[in-house]
């Protein structure tokens, strides 16, 4: 082989050595994570018909103040940017009077490993906030309700 050639291939070797999940991806998303859609669930799992006000939002989307009936949810879709930066969080108030403010999604393995690389599902319980952790097969809880709600939330009372 020609000089040139052996460069090459000592590259590539280098390349292929550095990437491991290149050559033995377990999901396409590991391998193209900005092609994947993403999907985030936000369950009003609630008990005594108690109603969830959420306020989700980004960086560059305000995705609204919604009511959730016990049982039911809000999803949005979206692609990761190229920066790996896309990151969603949001505000969750119970009609009695307790809160949490979270993140619902950002760039992390661990996190894309619990969503099964596609559905990130919060689960609002009467103790607290759970996500779905679908490589470990249950909800695991991820946050207490506070007390009180924050004052800039005042507009939730009217809904």
């Amino acid at each position: 082989m020609s000089r040139f050639s052996n460069i090459h291939v000592l590259v590539l070797a280098f390349a292929i050595a550095m990437s491991p999940s290149l050559c033995f991806p377990s999901t396409k998303g590991e391998v193209f994570p900005v092609f994947t859609k993403w999907h985030v669930y936000v369950v009003n799992g609630l008990g005594n018909q108690e109603s969830l006000f959420v306020h989700c939002k980004s960086k560059d989307n305000d995705l609204g103040i919604q009511k959730l009936s016990p049982g039911t949810n809000t999803t949005w879709g979206f692609r990761t940017n190229f920066l790996h930066s896309t990151l969603f969080w949001c505000y969750l108030r119970k009609s009695s009077a307790q809160h949490a403010a979270l993140k619902v999604f950002w760039q992390d393995i661990y996190l894309f490993e619990k969503c099964n690389w596609k559905n990130c599902i919060w689960i609002a319980k009467d103790d607290g906030i759970y996500i779905k952790d679908f490589a470990n097969v249950r909800d695991e809880f991820s946050k207490k309700w506070e007390e009180g709600w924050i004052k800039t939330q005042d507009s939730y009372r009217s809904l």
